[in-house]
């Protein structure tokens, strides 16, 4: 499923999960409660700049620390459609798999984009800034049906029901 949205540039490799949503905020169970709260020890004014339909331009190793949930359905809880980086922390990937945030690791499209400009993602591979297209890596089709179900609780209970 296609995805379009505004970039939304966070500078820095390796940003870790915990100063994205500190462990102090981890008995907020609301999405759109917690997005008061996303991005709290790393720079909060990042909060500011989020409009809704914001996708993330991100680094290397993006999602780094802790395992926690909390940082994609936040970031799904603020309007966030999606994220493109250099390269991801693995489980940090699987959690936006699993919550239907549409992600992709893309290098020639973290180089071209800035705030503000047109972004698209189609897992099918490939992301459009601001109308120029670059090829990225194909979601194998389990993380394209897991997508096109709104995420894993939604297309396991699909599977159930038959």
């Amino acid at each position: 499923m296609r995805v379009e949205g505004v970039a939304l540039v966070v500078e820095g490799d390796n940003v870790d999960t915990d100063v994205m949503y500190p462990g102090a905020y981890l008995n907020v169970e609301d999405p759109d409660e917690m997005a008061q709260y996303l991005f709290e020890g790393f720079d909060p004014k990042l909060r500011e700049r989020l409009v809704e339909g914001t996708i993330l331009i991100v680094g290397s190793n993006f999602g780094i620390g802790s395992s926690r949930e909390h940082v994609p359905l936040t970031m799904k809880g603020s309007g966030i459609r999606g994220v493109v980086g250099r390269s991801f922390a693995r489980i940090f990937y699987r959690n936006c798999v699993n919550l239907g945030l549409a992600i992709v690791a893309c290098p020639a499209a973290v180089d071209a984009a800035h705030d503000g400009l047109r972004i698209a993602i189609d897992p099918t591979g490939i992301v459009e800034v601001d109308g120029v297209t670059f090829a990225a890596p194909a979601a194998p089709p389990l993380v394209l049906a897991v997508g096109a179900a709104g995420g894993l609780v939604d297309w396991t209970a699909a599977q159930i029901s038959g």
